[in-house]
């Protein structure tokens, strides 16, 4: 009978040590993956920043006055007389 007992509080121990070791790693599987988390976050953040500044710069470059501008400088075009523009219909 004290053989029987012996193995069974063995056996409680051993499944004690065992959880025990579970719940550390999964602890430390959780801060791992905050982190991972927290790091992801950050670049996520950093992305949208970009993103606006991006919006930013095509909604300047794509201004209509910058355009004409651009065109009439670097083009060299003018806009045409009255007498040039046809009207074509269907």
């Amino acid at each position: 009978m004290k053989v029987i007992g012996t193995i069974f509080l063995l056996l409680l121990l051993g499944a004690t040590l065992a959880s025990a070791v579970g719940v550390v790693w999964t602890r430390h599987q959780s801060r791992v993956l905050f982190v991972e988390l927290s790091r992801l976050q950050n670049q996520r953040d950093d992305l949208n920043i970009e993103y606006g500044k991006l919006e930013l710069e095509q909604a300047t470059w794509a201004e209509p006055r910058r355009v004409d501008s651009e065109a009439r400088q670097k083009l060299g075009m003018l806009n045409p007389k009255p007498q040039d523009i046809q009207l074509v219909r269907r």
